[in-house]
């Protein structure tokens, strides 16, 4: 194929690569294939009508934290995974807990999530979502020790299919009693 002239080819050209990418592509990686040739408006409107194309079909082109992807509906999740069948990693509560804070409160030191919890964290926890790419440190508190600061990653964004962490469920949902997000009350 040479250069893509029209509209069709254009989205062929992006359905190609946005199908063989291993992780989602970013507005600018897409634009490198029609080597400056076509303006960012234009690749949106693109990508918008190739989204509502693959409505009810079974993968859907969605826009995650770093870019965009295609990516099996969710309803077709039981029967890839008779065929890829990767085992989910499960979480404890205390570790749930601690990724709840991050996300909810970052940035936040590990004090932070202690005086929160009410318990220590586990540093295997931290090891953890840092090795998985979910946390990393942000920066350090301007006090004595300078604590680090943990904040939750794009890759943890695109794990859970959000674009930003205003599409995480309201803090409202949850009780106290599940997911304490505020501090301890002394009595």
């Amino acid at each position: 194929m040479n250069e893509p002239q029209t509209i069709i080819e254009m989205k062929q050209v992006l359905e190609a690569v946005l199908l063989t990418a291993g992780q989602p592509l970013s507005l600018d990686e897409l634009l490198r294939p029609f080597a400056g040739r076509m303006e960012r408006a234009t690749l949106r409107m693109l990508l918008d009508e190739m989204k509502a194309e693959w409505q009810g079909r079974s993968m859907e082109l969605v826009q995650v934290a770093s870019g965009w992807r295609f990516q099996a509906r969710a309803e077709f999740a039981p029967f890839i995974a008779r065929i890829n069948p990767e085992r989910s990693a499960r979480y404890s509560r205390a570790a749930l807990e601690t990724l709840a804070i991050i996300a909810y409160r970052q940035p936040v030191t590990r004090g932070d999530i202690e005086e929160i919890r009410g318990v220590a964290v586990n540093p295997n926890i931290m090891r953890q979502f840092l090795e998985r790419n979910w946390v990393d440190i942000v920066g350090q508190r301007d006090v004595p020790g300078r604590p680090s600061l943990y904040a939750t990653t794009k890759t943890f964004l695109d794990d859970l299919g959000l674009r930003s962490l205003s599409e995480l469920p309201p803090v409202q949902h949850f009780t106290q009693q599940e997911i304490p997000l505020e501090p301890a009350q002394a009595d």
